[in-house]
């Protein structure tokens, strides 16, 4: 069954790029024109964590496998066979196991056979054997015994040959002369060719003869293959480069051979993690090779978490939408120009609300919770499906008062056979896959680095005996490709709302609440003795909210109204010290609509100060409510926003305009899901 597209209908419809790209629609109904003729770009998705890459990668796997030839590879896990020789290498074991994909007989056309790429894995092979361990040989032998069955399935899988290699390989040993690695590579091709091959794939020895110092002749270009990958360094590369370039040649004789014009489409080559160093070293040599003139004919589809990686400098760049009907990829005169990296877009809100539609078709839950979870998100898919699910399975009783900070709470189902996990613990484990999440959590609650390396200087000086934590949190973040921003150390909200969860409830320490109260009195002091915004900020974070109103009232009567505004917004930007799973409404609702009670006000304040004071603490906990993300928008409490800040204009001596432009605009971008604007109305003043 397909997956729910997620906005991916660009690439995954029937006349979209993949359709485009391999010449078939999803589950091989019908040709499509092919838009780049011979000379098909390798198409890069690139996004951060979460952003749906191996989603769309198993996709095209699951709508394409068993009508075209197609392999799927993670290239940040080609785990090493136990006990393998100096033979293996990622790049050697990447290609046998993508050899054994592609391989199966596809519709209405016979398996694909990979014989010059055997012959090379098979010559590499033989490095490090010797005539005292033939147990090793025997096992690095029966590991390709799946390779060699694609070219003849009854003699490679059967192993009698390895018996053969093994007797061959011992006479050799006494009468070899150095260097080694080329006298046993030649000998194991010899009695593989013999034992395994059929007289019409034995030809396929001949494409060896282009390697270097080979003269036209395949075994001396086996056998120098061997003496290379054994010298390492540059010449190994150059080794597996050309075993790289054995695998789309076994590709291209399979669709240009004796039986061409019997296959339709093209092979698909699908490549997650491709900006590990695997990934690299498989699509640069395809680069080259295209750069150069050879068509392959193969579909290359990529993903790279890092959007701005090396290998992508001369790519050309599009976003997803825009490669719905037509992806131009023209090629320069560098390598890099023949690839196409495709920036994965988040989903929309109506695409996220039809995500939550889905997992809650009554609409049990409140109507803009889907909404609210896609400004927490970011339109990020990875949480926009787990949300949702969690939405769906959430417990009855709950369902009418869920906020997304209610949602991060809850359990969920993940698999049939698996129980309920917590979402936030999941969701961040999916997207900070780090050993120990707890220095992150303590970090994320810092506003810049200096905060940062203060905070673990003096909260986290276990974790690291070799180096800053902040440093190497900060390095680790980076190569995550998540963004950077200037108010907050962790900058992506979702990342920073679920470190922030973690940090409040991973000890398990309600009502104390330790570690989140230990880490904002160390920034709280930090920022002393001044009332300045980030200690106030901090105050806040701690529950603390009259110290802020008393600043707010006494700098209200100021000249600089907008630096008043912004600290103002960034004071009430702080993290809510939220109960899990408290009913009713928020506690902050009561106290913005004057619901609450007063409660201690300040000594020696007159009627007017007084006034002022109830109202700036109104007017900072309905901001505070407003524009917390892990909160649902409230129209009484926007409305009461506009009233307090049209009352304060009346006040002021100096800035009404700015004060009342701040109630026209303010509550409008709340009610459209932006940041409050400052100046106010000024959408891109922010």
């Amino acid at each position: 069954m397909d997956r729910e597209l997620y906005g991916r209908e660009a690439v995954l419809h029937d006349s979209g790029l993949v359709a485009r790209l391999s010449g078939l629609t999803r589950h091989g109904a019908a040709r499509v024109a092919y838009e780049h003729g011979d000379d098909p770009p390798v198409t890069v998705f690139t996004g951060g964590r979460g952003m749906g890459k191996t989603a769309l990668l198993k996709e095209v796997r699951n709508r394409y496998k068993g009508y075209t030839p197609l392999a799927l590879l993670d290239c940040a896990h080609v785990e090493p066979p136990a006990d393998h020789g100096p033979g293996w290498s990622e790049v050697t074991g990447a290609l046998t196991e993508l050899a054994v994909q592609l391989s199966p007989k596809v519709l209405a056309a016979k398996p694909v056979q990979f014989p010059r790429l055997s012959l090379g894995l098979v010559a590499v092979a033989s490095l490090g054997w010797s005539q005292e361990d033939d147990e090793r040989a025997r096992n690095d032998l029966l590991r390709l015994g799946p390779l060699l069955a694609t070219v003849d399935a009854t003699k490679g899988a059967a192993g009698n040959w390895v018996a053969k290699v093994l007797s061959k390989l011992a006479a050799n040993f006494a009468e070899a002369a150095a260097p080694m690695a080329g006298v046993l590579a030649e000998a194991t091709v010899e009695t593989v060719l013999e034992e395994v091959f059929g007289r019409f794939q034995r030809a396929s020895e001949n494409w060896y003869g282009s390697y270097r110092n080979a003269g036209g002749r395949g075994k001396a270009g086996l056998r120098q293959l061997a003496i290379d990958f054994e010298q390492g360094g540059r010449r190994r590369r150059e080794a597996e480069d050309f075993l790289v370039g054995a695998l789309t040649e076994d590709l291209l004789h399979a669709y240009t051979g004796l039986r061409r014009g019997t296959r339709v489409g093209r092979p698909v080559l699908l490549l997650d993690n491709a900006h590990e160093q695997l990934g690299r070293q498989l699509v640069e040599p395809i680069l080259r090779a295209r750069a150069d003139g050879r068509r392959d004919r193969v579909v290359v589809l990529a993903a790279s978490r890092v959007r701005e990686h090396e290998g992508l400098r001369h790519a050309t760049r599009t976003r997803l939408p825009e490669t719905a009907h037509r992806a131009p990829c023209p090629r320069g005169t560098s390598v890099g120009s023949g690839i196409l990296a495709v920036e994965l877009t988040p989903l929309s809100p109506a695409q996220t609300r039809a995500a939550f539609d889905r997992q809650d078709p009554a609409g049990r839950t409140p109507a803009e919770l889907s909404r609210a979870v896609h400004r927490l998100t970011g339109g990020r898919p990875l949480g926009v499906a787990l949300l949702g699910r969690a939405a769906g399975e959430a417990p009855a009783e709950l369902r009418a008062g869920l906020t997304p900070g209610g949602l991060l709470d809850l359990t969920v189902e993940l698999r049939e056979d698996t129980p309920p996990v917590p979402v936030a613990p999941a969701l961040l484990a999916e997207l900070l896959p780090v050993r120990r999440p707890g220095p992150y959590a303590v970090l994320a609650a810092t506003h810049d680095e200096e905060s940062a390396r203060i905070l673990a200087h003096a909260r986290l000086q276990g974790e690291s005996l070799d180096g800053d934590v902040a440093l190497r949190v900060r390095d680790r973040l980076r190569s995550e490709d998540w963004q950077e921003g200037p108010r907050h150390f962790v900058a992506d909200p979702l990342l920073r709302a679920l470190l922030l969860h973690r940090l409040r409830f991973e000890d398990a320490d309600e009502p104390r609440y330790a570690a989140w109260r230990a880490v904002h009195e160390t920034l709280h002091r930090h920022y002393g003795p001044e009332p300045g915004p980030y200690r106030l900020h901090h105050d806040l974070a701690l529950g603390r909210t009259e110290e802020a109103v008393t600043h707010l009232r006494v700098t209200f009567p100021e000249q600089d109204v907008l630096g008043w505004l912004g600290r103002l917004r960034f004071v009430a930007a702080a993290p809510y010290p939220r109960e899990r799973n408290r009913p009713g409404p928020d506690p902050r609702r009561a106290v913005a609509l004057g619901q609450a009670p007063a409660g201690e006000l300040p000594s020696g304040l007159d009627a007017d100060s007084t006034e002022l004071h109830l109202s700036l603490r109104r007017l900072l906990h309905a901001v505070w409510l407003l524009t917390d993300p892990l909160a649902l928008p409230d129209d009484d409490v926007a409305d009461r926003l506009a009233h307090e800040l049209r009352r304060l204009s009346g006040r002021h001596l100096t800035g009404s305009g700015s004060l009342w432009d701040a109630a026209t605009h303010w509550p409008r971008d709340i009610r459209a899901w932006r940041e409050l604007s400052l100046p106010p109305g000024r959408e891109d003043g922010v």
